[in-house]
């Protein structure tokens, strides 16, 4: 089972909680995570059970980051809003640098996240497994 996380600035929620209900029988039996009302709005349309961290302006973003930073997290899905500004971008800066850092797959809009799910759904994430099995720099 891997770790995914929903994460949706305002205007995509609706976008976000349509493609999770598309693709709910892939994210059926992982372990899912979400920023708050993002991770709420999808348990209303869905039957998943979602782990719902603060709202992303009230640290929801750093919360994730910090899975991210212990390469706790296998997939991100965090729909950005380019269009609008977000009074905590340094935090949204900071959750993708991380996952650069980790080598977590990350997809900031629908079209590399259709990718990535096809991808979760043919095993083709099987690597990250392997990832927590043998974590280069833990101490023994």
């Amino acid at each position: 089972m891997l770790k995914i996380a929903f994460i949706a600035h305002d205007r995509k929620k609706d976008e976000i909680v349509n493609f999770v209900i598309a693709y709910e029988q892939v994210f059926k039996g992982h372990h899912l995570y979400s920023t708050g009302t993002t991770g709420l709005r999808i348990m209303e349309q869905t039957e998943l059970d979602i782990h719902r961290f603060m709202s992303g302006p009230l640290g929801g973003d750093q919360q994730i980051g910090a899975l991210v930073a212990q390469n706790e997290m296998d997939l991100i899905v965090f729909l950005r809003d380019p269009l609008m500004a977000q009074p905590h971008e340094p935090d949204i800066i900071a959750l993708l640098r991380l996952c650069d850092v980790q080598g977590i797959p990350v997809a900031t809009n629908i079209a590399t996240a259709e990718i990535l799910v096809k991808a979760l759904g043919r095993g083709d994430f099987a690597w990250r497994e392997l990832v927590h099995k043998y974590k280069p720099g833990v101490e023994e």
